[in-house]
């Protein structure tokens, strides 16, 4: 990677986009300090350790600006949500479905009512983070007036955090939206480090237990990394074919499947339905619902219990399952195989072909849903049963900071293989 990067630098046009990068990722950390107008942020200070895992990730990929409220609080969480949303809708309405075959034109007319779609998204979550953080008594003016002005500033700023990704993406290197989760989870780190030597001066953890803790996460890391690397590659035969005078050959190729690919969004899933409930007991907190359903004795959703992990892990696995089926569909996969005249060595065609392909990706996805479990029952498990309290530390951003470093350098190595061919031919 430092090679990579140090190649990449050397050539000027890759070095102008490396600096407009960081360019615009400064001015971005910039803005996660300024505070939201009318928010008494003292009162702010343990607000994301005192909520649930969900609000915890929503703080983490925010860099800490959801906790203390700055104009970023929101950060791409509604483009992210929009982005979800849209390609779920893609598989259910057949216009959505048809335009995402058209090429790179239909993609961008996807896109396009994508960043229209994070608009509203992001008006709904910048009220309910209004409500949550009214909840705290940091709301030092409840007026209607200062409540529209609160929604605006989070909305215009979660608006201007999507252009600058984009800029990135066209004009820079990487993908925007994904940088700018790396560099907010990135900046939580010295946060976290502070935590530990605090825990220590404190005499609640010792020598022995932060060693541990650091082969644990090192440990962790390197299994991340091996799993994102790791894929299922089926291989495809093409038979040759003649096109006017011309003779093609047939060649071999294979079909690569990610094992972690839907790790992510299956634990953010996960979490969504698991603190769906506590969300709707809080506004009856003297409920059946809420005695019964969020706070039983027998509750899977209730903090702190086993019930909650075992069913935590069975939905990070079924999710896992489920959106693997969705994005990858095996049908598709076989007919446009046979469209291109390629067939898998020892399958027939057609709906042979797609059971194959069903029953791999029903495989892959088990094996990479528990693997996604183990990885979204870290920060629990380290949270109640170690004497790491409140450490921002769990194997999603592990597997976020993982995927969007190996999708980066893939780009760059890209680049400079392109500019080096360019080069050879002149």
């Amino acid at each position: 990677m430092l090679s990579t990067l140090r190649n990449a630098w050397k050539v000027p046009e890759l070095r102008k986009r490396l600096i407009y990068t960081l360019f615009l990722i400064a001015i971005f950390r910039m803005g996660n300090h300024i505070p939201v107008p009318g928010i008494d942020t003292s009162r702010l200070a343990d607000f994301a350790g005192q909520s649930g895992n969900l609000i915890n990730f929503y703080d983490l990929i925010s860099g800490g600006a959801f906790s203390t409220f700055s104009i970023f609080a929101l950060g791409v969480v509604p483009y992210i949500n929009a982005s979800i949303i849209m390609q779920l809708l893609t598989i259910a309405i057949p216009q959505l479905e048809q335009l995402s075959k058209e090429g790179e034109d239909g993609r961008r007319k996807i896109q396009n009512i994508t960043r229209y779609a994070a608009i509203p998204i992001g008006v709904l979550q910048a009220y309910g983070s209004f409500l949550l953080i009214q909840s705290q008594n940091a709301i030092k003016d409840t007026s209607m007036m200062n409540v529209i002005m609160i929604i605006l500033t989070l909305l215009a700023a979660s608006t201007f955090l999507m252009w600058l990704g984009d800029m990135i993406t066209v004009k820079g290197l990487g993908n925007g939206v994904s940088l700018i989760i790396f560099v907010n989870i990135i900046s939580r780190f010295p946060n976290t480090i502070f935590k530990i030597s605090s825990l220590k001066k404190g005499q609640y953890i010792g020598p022995v237990e932060i060693a541990v803790f650091v082969i644990v996460a090192l440990a962790l890391l390197l299994a991340v990394i091996g799993m994102s690397l790791a894929e299922r590659r089926i291989p495809v035969q093409y038979a040759g074919k003649s096109v006017g005078n011309k003779v093609f050959k047939g060649q071999s190729s294979h079909i690569p499947i990610s094992i972690t690919s839907s790790a992510v969004i299956a634990i953010i899933f996960a979490m969504s339905v698991m603190q769906f409930p506590f969300t709707i007991g809080q506004f009856w907190p003297l409920s059946w619902f809420n005695k019964v359903i969020v706070n039983g004795r027998f509750s899977p959703f209730k903090n702190n219990s086993i019930m909650y992990i075992i069913f935590y892990a069975v939905l990070t696995i079924f999710f896992t399952w489920f959106y693997t089926q969705v994005t990858m569909k095996p049908e598709e996969m076989a007919e446009n195989m046979s469209k291109s005249a390629g067939f898998i060595p020892g399958v027939r065609p057609g709906n042979a072909t797609a059971r194959y392909l069903e029953r791999i990706l029903d495989r892959i996805s088990i094996i990479g849903g528990i693997f996604a479990a183990v990885i979204a029952l870290f920060p629990i498990i380290l949270e109640n049963y170690t004497s790491f309290k409140e450490i921002s530390f769990g194997g999603t951003m592990l597997l976020i900071m993982v995927g969007v470093s190996l999708d980066t350098l893939r780009q760059m190595e890209s680049q400079l293989v392109m500019r080096h061919y360019q080069g050879f031919l002149k």
